[in-house]
């Protein structure tokens, strides 16, 4: 025992207490990088810039075209920020939307895989509902900031080249010409149809997302954010103040009816954009979601496309815009449709869907169901021959 207790005293050493390490030794991770040689600033830019990569994967196509746009409106206030009163202020927005989008699409995310776990609940539900519903507010919030854009490039207006335009195409003023035929029947009815603009895209949607048919929600979102962000862009550059500025005094009187004539006359009140007008964006966000009905849910196509034909001549008859705005609406709307369609193709457009269906478009997917069908009718007759 005596020979025991002398071997370990021998190789007894010093234990440090808590991690104290011996002289002359500098505390080191288990990676071999030094603790005290990184610093906080750069561990905070790590942590940011992971969070910032799991944002984006959790982003699809809706969030690739919306923070697009904000990327390319941010631009062009830095390059034309002397013709703007306050440019940072507008920039600190524009982030700060952008950031907002982020956080959703990453909180969503997360919350997502959180209920896959452990089950839904009532805030991942709440994350469910605001990560597919906040576009109309992104929609919105685009609109709104036109107000401060329609001068960005040039401080003047061009309707002067439309108001020349439609008396080419018409021979006449057409806002002008209508008033002759204005009753307070016929203004209620028109004032109603201008109205049903605003249902157009929510109605789908809440159609598709009550089906869970989250694809299809997804894309009808992007051909809108598509065709809202080209007639953006055209509007910055070639701004248009519409007719009932440009033409203000032409009329002998306003446009009365009853409610629907009251409640249009509200909202735009409040809501009025000085500009803007070419292409008109109530008929490009129609023909989008016209084109998004007739492809994800064909009956409501057939209810929508009269509507959006008197919400068009509603346009004109109620001095919002010319007659060169609905065509230009026209056209980018189906611009819209027809790229958002290529965009949502992409892998990874729309966020949380996985497998082999995400990959493919829905002309694929209806392609391969039509193959499956015809593969099972070949197998049923090869059976009944045999």
């Amino acid at each position: 025992m005596r020979g025991v207790e002398r071997e370990t005293r021998e190789i007894a050493v010093p234990i440090p207490w808590r991690g104290a390490a011996p002289t002359g030794i500098a505390p080191r991770e288990v990676e071999g990088t030094p603790l005290a040689a990184v610093p906080a600033q750069q561990l905070i830019a790590a942590r940011i810039g992971r969070e910032l990569v799991a944002a984006w994967s959790a982003c699809g196509a809706f969030e690739w075209m919306g923070l697009g746009y904000l990327a390319i409106s941010a631009a062009l206030v830095m390059s034309f920020h002397k013709h703007l009163k306050n440019p940072l202020s507008l920039l600190a927005l524009q982030a700060s939307v952008a950031t907002i989008i982020l956080l959703l699409c990453a909180g969503y995310a997360k919350s997502e895989a959180r209920a896959q776990k452990l089950g839904g609940t009532w805030a991942s539900r709440m994350w469910h509902f605001w990560r597919h519903w906040y576009p109309h507010l992104f929609f919105l919030f685009c609109f709104e900031e036109l107000g401060h854009l329609v001068h960005l490039v040039y401080p003047g207006w061009f309707d002067g080249r439309l108001l020349a335009a439609d008396y080419w195409l018409t021979g006449v003023y057409p806002t002008v010409w209508l008033e002759q035929f204005t009753r307070p029947a016929l203004n209620e009815f028109m004032q109603f149809a201008y109205l049903t603009y605003f249902l157009y895209l929510v109605v789908l949607g809440g159609f598709l997302y009550a089906r869970k048919d989250f694809r299809g929600y997804w894309a009808v979102m992007t051909y809108s954010a598509v065709a809202y962000s080209i007639g953006y862009v055209i509007a910055i550059f070639f701004p248009i103040e519409s007719p009932w500025f440009s033409m203000a005094g032409a009329w002998h009187g306003e446009l009365r009816g009853g409610f629907f004539t009251s409640l249009i006359n509200w909202i735009e009140r409040f809501g009025r954009v000085r500009g803007a007008a070419f292409p008109s964006e109530h008929v490009a966000g129609a023909m989008a979601a016209l084109w998004g009905a007739r492809r994800h849910l064909r009956w409501l196509y057939w209810v929508y496309a009269p509507l959006v034909v008197c919400m068009m001549a509603s346009t004109i008859y109620g001095r919002y815009h010319y007659v060169a705005d609905i065509f230009g609406g026209m056209v980018t709307g189906t611009a819209g449709y027809w790229l958002g369609k290529k965009l949502m193709e992409r892998r990874g457009a729309v966020a949380g869907i996985s497998g082999r269906c995400a990959k493919l478009s829905d002309v694929s997917v209806r392609r391969h169901r039509r193959q499956g069908n015809r593969h099972c009718s070949m197998t049923n007759v090869t059976r009944r021959l045999t």
